[in-house]
């Protein structure tokens, strides 16, 4: 086996360079994972824009809307493990946009920079799967939603949902306020993503 007697002359030689050459590799890892970073993110915000038509909007949102509300559903039952019932959005679709009478009076929208234009709404059905005393059932859930189109996008302004009965001979429950539902949460997470031109597709 060599042996190599160096002079600290030449060690310190050696050192310098292979911490030059570790700066190099390390300098130029840096690169690829900055350049990968901007690609990714050019072609994140380049691949989801967010749509003036509220029809095409909402469809975009129905693709989205499970895999969103599931996430809402996750969080919280991560926060409150106590809870032995939980839901599973299975599908949204059914989309209406026939806007029903608000009747007397002038709608005032809540959303930060709406507009003077009227609300656009938007019917929808979510089918969910809901788990509790050791079974699971199915049950349909209706939802009216009132869209705005504010300066930097669409914002939810309001939310009423019904939940629909297991026996075909009960109605559905009385229309609730539900902005702050699954449901609504998940509609104001997409929203922000579509705005920001970040959407998560499931």
């Amino acid at each position: 086996m060599p042996v190599f007697n160096f002079t600290p002359s030449r060690w310190l030689l050696v050192l310098c360079w292979l911490g030059l050459q570790s700066a190099s590799a390390g300098y130029g890892l840096a690169v690829m994972r900055d350049e990968f970073n901007s690609s990714t993110h050019y072609l994140l915000s380049k691949s989801s824009t967010c749509p003036a038509d509220v029809n095409t909007l909402t469809s975009q949102l129905l693709k989205d809307l499970p895999s969103y509300a599931n996430r809402v559903i996750q969080r919280a039952r991560r926060l409150d493990r106590t809870v032995d019932s939980f839901s599973y959005v299975l599908v949204a679709g059914n989309p209406e946009f026939e806007p029903l009478s608000l009747g007397p009076g002038q709608y005032t929208s809540t959303a930060p920079g709406a507009d003077l234009e009227p609300p656009q709404q938007v019917f929808l059905t979510t089918l969910e799967r809901q788990y509790g005393d050791g079974r699971a059932f199915y049950r349909q859930h209706y939802h009216w939603l009132f869209l705005t189109q504010t300066p930097d996008g669409w914002r939810l302004a309001l939310m009423f949902s019904r939940i629909g009965s297991a026996s075909e001979t009960r109605p559905p429950t009385p229309p609730r306020e539900s902005s702050n539902g699954v449901i609504g949460q998940a509609v104001n997470l997409w929203l922000r993503d579509c705005r920001m031109g970040t959407l998560r597709s499931s």
